[in-house]
């Protein structure tokens, strides 16, 4: 959507226009539930957290500033309302600040394996897609927020930092801890290997 497009729409919705409201909810919806449930892991949670996530818009939609987008605004309410979910379930005991850093002052994995280079069918198996998805909801869910934004919904840096209402340089720290996370994560996996079906077997 232009920003004209997203300035017009926001008129309508602050005049009380129904189709407006309904307009919202047809473009947003899919992405907002699929955030959610990226976010929580839990289809039942993350329908309360869109149900959530629009409500709280129509209740605010008269204070929104155009500064942002639309959709934009909709993530960071849609990740707040996760994140307070999942801080209820799981507190956090461990500062989100807190480096990960080896002996030299890098950040690096503790494990190594460049699975960047296995075939790819290895990485569309369908074991190893599970892998990944359990590694990404053992993330802290500050970490996890950064990296689903970032480098699922595909969010420009910029536009993470706006949507979860942070520096640019704490975006880029905590995509950095989260991938390296999930890299050390998957090293182990591959490094393993995994565990081959009987279907499979010779």
């Amino acid at each position: 959507m232009s920003k004209s497009d997203d300035a017009a729409l926001v008129t309508r919705l602050q005049a009380g226009d129904q189709a407006a409201y309904a307009q919202l909810v047809e473009e947003n919806a899919s992405r907002i539930y699929r955030l959610a449930l990226r976010m929580v892991g839990n289809e039942t949670d993350a329908e309360d957290i869109l149900q959530e996530t629009f409500l709280s818009a129509f209740k605010a939609i008269d204070k929104f500033q155009t500064r942002s987008s639309l959709s934009t605004w909709l993530y960071r309410i849609a990740t707040n309302a996760a994140l307070m979910r999942l801080r209820r379930k799981e507190p956090e005991h461990v500062s989100v600040d807190e480096p990960i850093e080896s002996d030299d002052g890098d950040f690096m994995p503790r494990q190594f394996f460049d699975f960047c280079c296995l075939p790819e069918e290895d990485l569309l198996r369908g074991e190893a897609r599970a892998e990944m998805t359990r590694a990404i909801e053992d993330l802290s869910p500050t970490l996890r927020s950064v990296f689903v934004l970032r480098d699922i919904e595909g969010f420009s840096t910029e536009e993470t930092a706006e949507a979860l209402d942070l520096s640019i340089s704490a975006v880029k720290s905590r995509l950095m801890r989260a991938r390296l996370k999930l890299r050390e994560r998957l090293s182990i996996y591959f490094s393993q290997g995994p565990i081959v079906s009987e279907s499979r077997k010779p």
